[in-house]
């Protein structure tokens, strides 16, 4: 019996990449993180991860999963200065169905800054010195057959030599940007099917200074695009992070777009459904400048579909579905799939078949978020559509009139609004939406009248002053 070390490789060093690391390091006795960027020492951005510096919200699905996997964290983050907020409790929300009432929370979201919420989990993930990191290094080839990884070749950006790694165990969670389909191929691995929705969306953020007083309890402030309206859908959000600070994020679907100079910026904000976003922001004071992003479609790559794969590898995160980021999964998604990775690896670690088992089980666990971005996505004016799945197609606006009708009733019905945040934190799924309780309260309709303004309390208006 072999006594040599158990290792595994895990392509790129971002969250879903250092989840998976620590999620590896539970059944592995050495993990190596490859990227190809220097990571920072401290919660700094880098150009590895360009949408960091836009909004991001870690819902309560995933926050539990995080804690799960690095106990501590989100007390740690809370240190730091980031918010824990209430759903819908601290939040005032236009959605597309109208002004959502602030019924008690019933899940939460961590309000961060990306670099923090990275620096915090990878320092973490690191301080195990059986987890190190190859930076500037690249991958260079896959080794092995269709059927099986002997490990992988990497090449440093800086000296170009190429070093070969034995693994038993390659996991790619590199991002949009992953070549992973150019890897397989060599090996004999087909090429799989990938479903497209692209609205066209595009970002503009800038960070404020809050008002002193509204620093710590200003609550989330959202403003969200009508998606039935038959024009670009136009968004924004205001979410306080650390350091007195509130990260604002416009958006526009194709047709749509906001600008990144400052006057259009403020403009876009005055002139979105309600002015709410813009009236906040005139009480707080720019901290930078506008910064903008176009990398948004959702996108899902089906190797979980393929009839020949490496038993040993697997993706996740960005690099096997991407999602629009206006609704907030994807690093939920991410912790999603390496829980799916973890509890595959505790009960079936050196079987035949454990990549494919996880692959599958992966899939399953991204398909809410999934769905739930793409069927609303496809509503917009000029949205790209090349996807085989027929809910977005003949089962498309059946879906759509059940998803309105949660929307409008979950606006003033507690029940129905408790169940439609724990689908959209990821924390419940879709399905849950069918019980009984809350398809009771669907029947009964609305329990109280809609909301004609921002249900903002005299108190919190006083907090802007």
């Amino acid at each position: 019996m072999s006594t040599k070390p158990s290792h595994g490789a895990v392509i790129g060093g971002g969250l879903a990449g250092m989840l998976t690391a620590r999620a590896l390091r539970r059944h592995l006795d050495r993990v190596t993180v490859i990227d190809r960027d220097e990571l920072p020492d401290g919660p700094e951005p880098r150009k590895g991860v360009p949408q960091a510096r836009h909004a991001h919200l870690l819902w309560s699905g995933g926050a539990r999963i995080v804690e799960s996997l690095l106990p501590g964290t989100v007390e740690r983050l809370r240190a730091a200065g980031a918010h824990r907020i209430g759903v819908q409790s601290d939040m005032v929300n236009m959605s597309p169905y109208g002004w959502q009432r602030r019924f008690p929370e019933t899940q939460f979201l961590i309000a961060v800054g990306r670099p923090l919420l990275d620096w915090t989990v990878r320092d973490q993930v690191l301080a195990d010195p059986a987890i190190t990191v190859l930076a500037r290094t690249e991958v260079h080839e896959l080794r092995g057959t269709e059927g099986h990884l002997d490990g992988l070749s990497v090449r440093g950006l800086d000296s170009g030599a190429v070093t070969e790694l034995d693994a038993e165990l390659v996991v790619d969670a590199g991002g949009r940007g992953s070549r992973l389909r150019q890897w397989v191929a060599p090996l004999g691995v087909p090429e799989p099917e990938e479903d497209v929705v692209d609205s066209g969306i595009t970002y503009s953020t800038r960070i404020y200074h809050a008002p002193e007083r509204a620093a710590a309890r200003f609550p989330m402030v959202s403003v969200y695009a009508d998606y039935r309206a038959g024009e670009p859908g136009r968004s924004g959000l205001i979410l306080p992070i650390e350091n007195g600070r509130w990260i604002v994020t416009l958006s526009g679907t194709r047709g749509g777009e906001p600008p990144t100079d400052e006057a259009g910026f403020t403009a876009f904000a005055e002139s979105l459904r309600h002015p709410l976003v813009g009236q906040v922001l005139a009480t707080a004071e720019p901290a930078g400048p506008v910064r903008g992003s176009r990398s948004t479609a959702n996108r899902r790559i089906h190797y979980d579909r393929l009839d020949r794969w490496p038993d040993n590898l697997i993706v996740l995160g960005d690099a096997l579905a991407a999602f629009n980021p206006i609704y907030g999964h994807g690093m939920s998604s991410a912790a999603r799939a390496v829980a799916v990775l973890d509890r595959t690896l505790r009960r079936h670690r050196g079987t035949p078949g454990l990549a494919v088992t996880a692959m599958r089980a992966i899939a399953a666990a991204i398909d809410d978020p999934w769905i739930l971005a793409a069927s609303q996505d496809v509503f917009y004016p000029d949205c790209r559509v090349e996807a085989k799945d027929p809910r977005l197609s003949e089962d498309l606006h059946s879906r759509q009139d059940f998803s309105e009708r949660v929307g409008t009733v979950g606006l003033s019905d507690p029940v129905v609004s408790a169940a439609s945040a724990g689908v959209t934190t990821l924390a419940a799924p879709v399905a849950s939406l069918q019980s009984p309780a809350v398809l009771n309260a669907l029947r009964t309709g609305p329990a109280q009248p809609p909301l004609s303004d921002p249900p903002l309390t005299d108190e919190e208006w006083a907090l802007l002053r």
